[in-house]
């Protein structure tokens, strides 16, 4: 039970611990990470339910609805509604590579609490594989979901945009992913690339969010210099004056 558990977290604490460490300005509260964190895990169960209740009654069971539609879009759907009503507004939520973090972590939430229950039933044997496609992805799909949230916070123009980005690409890289493992026979030989292209889009954005960050901070510092020097300003005016 024991090795199970720790087979079962310790890809998912170690992907997070990489994103969270890579944060360049100042690491997020570990309070909000955990919180998030939990929120995904919790996510599992009432999804869980949710697709058993259509496979139960039939219901959408082709292929393509079931990867696209009962979980690519289910899952996704729920972790980007958790990050927008939960951290989103959140003052921690201060630069835009913050988005990947809580990203990262609501989706390494979901994936954790749904490896170890599939590890509990099938076996400790699966625990590498499920560490590096599952777990794995949904950390990829969590990193791009969180820039593009973390862009669309912190950009003057275009906000809806790129919030609704944020859903659409990680559910249909998502719906990809379940289709790859649905249909093809030696799904292996295209889950390869295509989960080379997932990293390699991932890290792309990991990269693209630490330049929106600094150019951020770069913004904040030049306002504070300004309104510093503007204050400064008025009260030698004021002190010239008396």
């Amino acid at each position: 039970m024991l090795g199970i558990l720790s087979a079962g977290i310790a890809p998912g604490a170690a992907l997070l611990s990489y994103f969270y460490l890579k944060d360049q300005y100042g690491s997020e509260p570990f309070s909000v990470v955990l919180k998030t964190f939990l929120f995904g895990a919790i996510l599992v169960f009432p999804l869980a339910f949710i697709q058993y209740i259509f496979a139960a009654e039939n219901i959408g069971q082709s292929e393509f609805i079931n990867a696209f539609v009962l979980t690519g879009f289910l899952e996704e759907f729920f972790k980007w509604f958790i990050l927008i009503y939960t951290v989103y507004q959140h003052v921690a939520f201060d630069e835009p590579y913050d988005g990947i973090v809580y990203g990262a972590s609501v989706s390494l939430g979901f994936a954790t609490a749904e490896n170890i229950v599939f590890l509990l039933a099938n076996g400790l044997e699966h625990a590498l594989g499920r560490a590096f496609l599952p777990v794995s992805s949904h950390a990829l799909f969590g990193v791009i979901m969180g820039f593009y949230i973390g862009k669309g916070k912190f950009t003057l123009q275009s906000k809806r945009k790129w919030l609704g980005l944020s859903l659409i690409i990680p559910f249909l890289l998502h719906g990809i992913y379940d289709y790859i493992l649905l249909i093809q026979q030696k799904w292996l030989m295209v889950m390869v690339p295509f989960m080379i292209f997932l990293w390699w889009l991932g890290l792309r954005k990991v990269k693209k969010a630490h330049l929106l960050s600094t150019i951020h901070y770069q913004s904040e510092v030049q306002i504070t210099n300004t309104e510093f020097s503007t204050n400064n300003n008025i009260f030698q005016r004021i002190d010239h004056h008396d």
